[in-house]
């Protein structure tokens, strides 16, 4: 059953203070259609830009900002260079969770000295703008941590980086802040990365779910979340649970070929007004049968919004003992059945939607079949 951590119950020492999530940098086969994309559909803005214009003979990146959301694209110019490697491998997906901190050199010495893999030595750069540090370490399958010391930095993200001062093709769509972020793992591998964020970099368990609370009448998965000391960040792991047919979490690692991150949780004060915004630009969401939203009051009781704006929408509700939230789950953003969105407004609830599991996964199911993957 499901078990809940307060967020009170923290370290008495966090030895990997996190002031949050900097960056998340997306390999892909074609950063510039990949970048117009979110600046046409989510509505983030063209921030920085780097490439053969600015020095680079071997990659293109755009960095993609809305509220404290930043996303880089990252292509590669070459055939046989890790990053066409990367996207040969996995289609496009998420290389790169990039975390903030004050001091990326004590970062990586204390994660290392716990076990991590290192990638990258602390590296100290500058410009005009002043000096950042970075470090990096493995995470799971192929996926990076990136440590971002930019204390002393001014520019527009990072060295080496061209600002852009204004974007004519965003639409913004009021996005805040990434709320979570989920990596799918293999069969029996979830407890081994609970283990490597708790013992590697101090997290600890947030919430758990096992194959009862998120199961339908074909499949399952087990999921345990592990946040950081102050809870800026949080990381949901998901692995396969037995079940007669093919679960999402196997789709995913199949497709993928490997672990790697499943979606990406990004908050908004107003749900409602996002997702209309999102759907007139094109996104796709999952939706849910009219039964759900009948049994919406009696399940969630009182709550601000009109009912038949959620249906409309196909938004699902969820409450705790702290308040209630908002959430609602794009289709996959790839072609390949990998990567998607859920767009969250938190009304007071620190949970992740246990009430809506099985709506939303039985949509989830709906779509595996049209895809003759369930």
């Amino acid at each position: 059953m499901a078990s809940f951590a307060p967020s009170t119950v923290i370290p008495k020492q966090d030895f990997l203070p996190l002031k949050g999530t900097d960056h998340v940098e997306f390999y892909v086969g074609n950063a510039r259609q990949a970048a117009y994309y979110y600046r046409t559909a989510f509505g983030m803005s063209l921030v920085a830009y780097a490439g053969p214009e600015t020095g680079l003979r071997n990659r293109a990146s755009y960095v993609l900002q809305q509220g404290k959301v930043r996303f880089v694209f990252t292509t590669s110019l070459r055939p046989g260079s890790p990053i066409a490697e990367h996207v040969a491998k996995h289609g496009d997906g998420v290389r790169v969770i990039a975390l903030e901190v004050e001091d990326a050199r004590q970062a990586w010495m204390e994660t290392t000295s716990r076990g991590a893999m290192s990638i990258a030595a602390p590296l100290e750069s500058g410009d005009e703008f002043g000096r950042i540090t970075t470090s990096s370490i493995a995470a799971y399958g192929d996926t990076i941590h990136t440590f971002v010391e930019r204390g002393h930095y001014n520019g527009a993200f990072l060295p080496g980086y061209r600002a852009v001062d204004s974007d004519p093709i965003a639409r913004p769509t009021g996005l805040k802040h990434i709320d979570h972020m989920v990596g799918n793992v293999g069969w029996h591998a979830m407890d081994e990365w609970v283990s490597f964020y708790a013992n590697v970099m101090g997290f600890q368990l947030y919430q758990h779910f096992d194959d009862k609370d998120i199961s339908t009448e074909y499949s399952a998965l087990m999921s345990k979340v592990m946040a950081n000391g102050n809870g800026y960040v949080k990381f949901p792991i998901n692995e396969p649970a037995e079940g007669r047919r093919k679960s999402q979490i196997e789709e995913y690692l199949d497709f993928y070929q490997g672990p790697g991150v499943q979606h990406i949780a990004l908050a908004t004060d107003d749900i409602l007004s996002t997702v209309r915004s999102m759907q007139s630009q094109g996104i796709d969401f999952l939706t849910v049968p009219h039964s759900y939203y009948t049994e919406l009051a009696a399940r969630v009781g009182t709550i601000d919004e009109p009912v038949d704006q959620l249906e409309k929408l196909g938004i699902l509700v969820d409450r705790d003992d702290e308040g209630y939230m908002l959430q609602i789950f794009t289709r996959p953003v790839e072609d390949r059945p990998t990567l998607f969105y859920e767009i969250i407004q938190r009304k007071g609830s620190r949970s992740f939607g246990k009430g809506n599991f099985k709506a939303l996964f039985e949509a989830i199911e709906r779509e595996q079949a049209l895809r003759g993957n369930l």
